[in-house]
């Protein structure tokens, strides 16, 4: 049982999910041999390492480690705790599952106990603004021009200028301290103690798809006398439900609206977002950062391949926007951009021109290879060579990861036409461009192609999952000490436990059992080794014989230092036991 679904719950749900189906609604499969291919969605890579096994009902990525069944597909490509993918599931595959097994309040998962948390944070931040101690900031957001329905549905709130406002109020509500602080809400005092984090600021709730709480950011008020000594903004901390860069502010609000109009308008924060939805832009989401990551890009391209960056028009945001536009290039995402007048943002223009002229400068923007070679001719003189030089290193780049061959031949021979530069030279420099990542990878997955275990061990682990019947004899020769790393004695040692119970060992099912991470990856790498067809029985009784061999060897090691230790101590009785075992062990070679 994994929590408090059963396993042959979970085995009936795993029993009538395809992985490929699955998988391949997610992402595009290609058939190689038994198996199927793709690009991993869990990293950022150009040639194909991530595999699925429709035998097997798992998948395993080569390059970052990722791996596991479809339950661990969900979670990770989704976010999802794993009683929401079980029950993602099992409504997939018609499986009813028991009202008893409903997951109970009082043990719920960390994730929704923080959401839980947000939530009441939320509705106290709301109430503030609401009450006298929010005048002043409910004012200036009424002068800003937001109304007050909008501020009901983001939920905009205040966080009251009391050091433990927030902190007396949650624990009125019977929430502890420790659980405050695992939610970002509360700050430790260097002398003990704790403060609220956020203090006379607004506050916007930052929502996940299905509009939990999950964070909050905290502006200034403008007016505030204290606001030239204060940081504009304060932020929620990376939480468990709360990683910056994978998330986009409102998306839960503007992903129906994305869809019916097939593309996103993209901005960076609150208030640039707030304004143009309220005046009926719906499909606008915000970054809420200076660049847009990779996971956000992925994030946005479940709803659009499409995508309007409305950035500030400063040198910081138009650096943003450069690296974004590579992001959406290797997602293989169109884009374009808008270029605000000087001095504004989205937020300023659309409340002094309005949101027509704001859809109007949507519907002229650029194409990305005329915007950034718009910047590039601003910063570099394109009359002289270096100049020339300086702005195709920059150009170049950017055409290089367009994956279509007939999209970089003819950025290319427009590069060689505003430049005049002959289109060889061009060609020649592209060449040289490097196919490094220029921009951070946020990827929760390891990075490693390969766990440091025996490959002997797991080649037996994949032997023994192949055939059933292997599994009783090696329960007869074997024992799970017998293999060195922990966590094949593990998988080993629950293998035995279902042979024992009558079970069948099936991969995709042994996953659900172990309920690990790290052992999910380990399982499905060595389901994807290669092993000769021929001479399987000699390959078994090789990897009996050097479990073994290497067992006894670590034995003695062992009893080696044991012995000099009973040595060093004078202890006679011990060091007499310790020598006979040593004898005996010998012996069994």
């Amino acid at each position: 049982m994994r929590g408090r679904i059963p396993d042959n719950i979970l085995d009936d749900i795993l029993g009538r999910v395809d992985i490929v189906e699955l998988i391949g609604g997610y992402i595009p499969l290609k058939k190689a041999g038994r198996n199927f291919k793709a690009n991993c969605p869990f990293h950022h890579e150009k040639t194909p390492s991530f595999m699925v096994s429709p035998d097997r009902q798992i998948y395993h990525c080569f390059g970052c480690g990722a791996g596991g069944n479809a339950f661990n597909f969900l979670m990770q490509h989704e976010r999802l705790e794993f009683p929401e993918a079980v029950e993602l599931l099992a409504r997939k595959s018609g499986v009813k599952l028991p009202e008893s097994q409903k997951q109970d309040p009082q043990v719920a998962s960390l994730s929704a106990q923080l959401c839980k948390v947000n939530e009441l944070a939320a509705y106290f931040y709301e109430q503030a603004l609401d009450s006298a101690l929010g005048s002043a900031a409910n004012n200036y957001l009424l002068k800003r021009g937001v109304k007050k329905e909008t501020l009901k549905i983001f939920k905009v709130g205040y966080a009251p200028d009391s050091w433990d406002a927030l902190i007396s109020h949650l624990r009125a509500k019977g929430i502890g301290l420790a659980l405050m602080e695992k939610a970002g809400l509360i700050v430790p005092k260097d002398g003990g103690g704790y403060y609220d984090r956020f203090r006379s600021r607004i506050i916007f709730p930052i929502f996940d798809i299905k509009s939990r709480p999950i964070a909050f950011g905290g502006r200034i008020l403008a007016d505030s006398a204290k606001a030239q000594d204060l940081a504009k903004y304060v932020n929620s901390p990376e939480t468990p439900v709360y990683i910056k860069g994978r998330n986009l502010y409102g998306l839960n609000f503007a992903k129906d609206s994305i869809r019916d109009a097939d593309y996103a308008v993209v901005v960076e924060g609150y208030l640039d977002l707030i304004m143009p939805y309220q005046e009926g832009l719906n499909n606008i989401v915000a970054s809420l950062g200076t660049a847009l990551t990779i996971e956000q890009a992925q994030l946005l391209k479940r709803h659009t391949h499409n995508a309007v960056m409305v950035y500030d028009p400063d040198t910081a945001g138009e650096m943003a926007t450069l690296r974004s536009l590579d992001i959406f290039i290797e997602e293989g995402m169109n884009v374009r951009v808008v270029s605000l007048p000087e001095g504004f943002d989205p937020d300023l223009f659309v409340r002094k021109h309005g949101i027509a002229a704001f859809k109007e400068k949507i519907a002229q923007a650029e194409n990305l290879f005329d915007y950034k070679l718009r910047i590039l001719k601003s910063r570099y003189n394109f009359k002289e060579v270096q100049g020339k030089a300086e702005i195709a290193s920059g150009m170049l780049p950017t055409i290089n990861k367009f994956k279509n061959a007939v999209l970089r031949a003819g950025y290319l021979k427009k590069l060689s036409e505003e430049l005049h530069i002959p289109e060889d030279a061009l060609l020649q420099e592209l060449k040289k461009v490097k196919e490094d990542k220029v921009y951070p990878q946020a990827s929760p997955v390891s990075s490693r192609s390969t766990m440091n275990i025996s490959a002997t061990e797991k080649m037996l682990i994949k032997l023994m999952l192949e055939e059933a019947e292997l599994i009783n004899r090696i329960k007869d020769i074997l024992e799970p000490g017998d293999f060195q790393d922990e966590r094949t004695a593990r998988i080993i040692s629950v293998m035995f436990d279902l042979i024992a119970q009558g079970k069948e060992v099936e991969t995709s099912k042994l996953i659900s059992h172990l309920a690990d991470e790290e052992l999910s990856q380990l399982l499905c790498e060595s389901q994807f080794m290669e092993v000769p067809p021929e001479n399987r029985d000699k390959i078994i009784d090789d990897c009996v014989r050097r479990l073994k061999a290497d067992r006894i060897k670590l034995k003695k090691c062992e009893l080696h230092e044991e012995i000099k230790t009973a040595q060093r101590l004078g202890d006679e009785p011990r060091l007499r036991s310790l020598m006979e075992e040593f004898d005996n062990l010998i012996r069994k070679r």
